[in-house]
């Protein structure tokens, strides 16, 4: 080897040694004081061993203004590239807070959106782990412009590639929007997201409130629904990222993996058939009935804080993963109201845009009343279910175990919303209103001539349950395809699911709809 090769690679050596250390041992030591990881410990711990391939390792702003000249650091703020998680592609990059901050530069863009660009052309998930300060405000517009640019390319990805964000430190102002726009935030570690800190609203209002009360992931989780999951650790909550990549496939034109079945399509669960409650207001957790149906350990919850009266996730039916869509009666009685709305809505068009057959689970005595509800959009928000139901062209399946009530039956996927399949339990329900209010209507005048109008209202509530609060009316006209005894569910399922799996339909041709937001 001659000098001058030495020379040159040790140079790259050089830079290469200083890439890894980002922002420096120091800085790398205070991350860890703070009991965070880097970003490249959490890229290792995420991706297959030794599957990790960088781009961009070299890359470096030639900015001078407001003292930039002084604070190079090969490779900028974020580390960038592709690897594989359970022998599957994916595209990452992950936002280093020991340089300066992580803060969003022009250079990270540019990193960033090279990724992106790639995931989309090679049909791959693509992960991004947020770990920032917000605009590296020394970079004045070229900041807010880089930023836009990775925005447009999370809606181009949008229902093509599998987009997950991870926050795991501070994410603030305009970074919050590209979360936003993918598919699942998961929130783990030291983690926070809000447009405006807590200085910059005590300085406009007055309200003092600290950075997790503001932005933490019990907030998300619980109060505005933005966060999907949450988890305690940063290690923990990637691997969150892969029980969910599990669940989807690399792309819109594939379908999910499939993993390979410990548990028997014809289980019966004899459970099932004592689990609705004699009582017609009396509480079950629909989340036994998904357990009891699906692959054994098998159901992953999305969103399990927020909207509690709406439950939806993915689960596995002979290894085949699937959809889920359910009505909660042991909260809010299982109403629909707008954050339910909102949840369901979001969560059927995911499996729609990523080929995943959905099961809808009904016992909903309806949309929640009030003038809070009305004057909240309830209509609109409502009307968001109904059009993704309709919209879908995946198989879709529903079973009512009780209550399916009035505009509640239809927007829970009935027949009429392109539902493939309709079962009902023999516990269904299914009428224009539930028994107390439509007596009150059709029998008022002869309620109240009755020597004994209580007496008179309970016999005719009790024939109008028996005559009409049942499936087989509506099964009689083929509004319900069949009633099935509880403990068959599964197997009824799965031979739906797997009938329907060539299913082939196709919208009008158009540039999009207009669905109601």
């Amino acid at each position: 080897m001659d000098g001058m090769t030495k020379k040159l690679l040790d140079g790259l050596r050089k830079k290469r040694e200083g890439a890894m250390l980002g922002g420096g041992q120091k800085r790398i030591d205070a991350q860890h004081a703070r009991g965070k990881l880097t970003a490249r410990e959490r890229i290792n711990l995420l991706l297959d061993e030794g599957s990790f391939q960088e781009i961009g390792m070299m890359a470096t702003h030639n900015l001078t203004t407001f003292g930039l000249d002084k604070q190079r650091f090969v490779g900028d703020a974020v580390v960038t590239g592709f690897g594989k998680i359970n022998g599957r592609r994916v595209a990452i990059y992950a936002q280093d807070f020991t340089v300066l901050g992580g803060s969003f530069s022009e250079v990270q863009s540019q990193k960033i959106t090279r990724v992106m660009d790639k995931a989309l052309e090679a049909g791959i998930p693509c992960i991004g782990l947020g770990d920032s300060g917000g605009a590296r405000i020394q970079e004045g517009v070229r900041s807010l412009a880089a930023y836009g640019e990775v925005f447009v390319r999370n809606v181009e990805s949008s229902g093509v590639i599998p987009q997950i964000s991870v926050i795991l430190g501070p994410c603030a102002g305009g970074a919050v929007y590209s979360p936003a726009l993918t598919d699942f935030i998961i929130m783990a570690g030291q983690s926070y997201m809000f447009l405006t800190g807590p200085e910059v609203i005590k300085s406009v209002t007055g309200e003092q409130v600290s950075v997790d009360d503001l932005g933490g992931a019990g907030v998300h989780m619980g109060t505005s629904g933005v966060a999907h999951l949450s988890a305690e650790s940063e290690e923990d909550g990637l691997n969150l990222v892969k029980k969910l990549l599990s669940y989807l496939p690399q792309n819109n034109n594939e379908e999910p993996p499939r993993v390979v079945p410990e548990d028997s399509i014809g289980r019966m669960e004899e459970s099932l058939n004592s689990i609705v409650p004699d009582g017609p207001n009396s509480p079950y957790d629909i989340r036994d009935v998904i357990d009891a149906v699906f692959d054994r350990d098998s159901f992953m919850e999305i969103q399990p804080a927020y909207a509690q009266n709406a439950v939806v996730g993915f689960a596995r039916m002979d290894g085949y993963a699937v959809g889920i869509i359910a009505n909660q009666p042991c909260y809010m009685a299982g109403a629909l109201d707008i954050n339910s709305s909102d949840k369901i809505a979001r969560h059927i068009r995911i499996c729609d845009a990523f080929n995943l057959p959905i099961v809808t689970f009904v016992d909903c005595p309806g949309f929640l009343p009030g003038t809070g509800q009305e004057y909240g959009g309830v209509i609109r928000h409502g009307a968001k279910v109904l059009y993704a139901y309709c919209e879908a062209t995946v198989p879709m399946v529903s079973v009512i175990t009780r209550k399916s009530y009035g505009g509640a039956h239809l927007a829970m996927n009935s027949r009429q919303m392109r539902a493939d399949v309709a079962f009902s339990w023999p516990t269904g329900q299914i009428a224009v209103m539930g028994a107390e209010g439509a007596v009150n209507i059709l029998f008022r005048d002869e309620i109240k001539k009755a020597e004994d109008p209580k007496k008179r209202k309970e016999e005719i509530l009790a024939a109008y349950h028996e005559e009409f609060l049942n499936p087989y009316r509506a099964a009689d006209i083929g509004q319900i395809d069949e009633v099935i005894e509880p403990k068959e569910t599964r197997p009824r399922l799965a031979m739906a699911l797997e009938i329907l799996r060539t299913k082939v339909v196709q919208n009008p041709p158009r540039k999009h709809g207009l669905m109601p937001v």
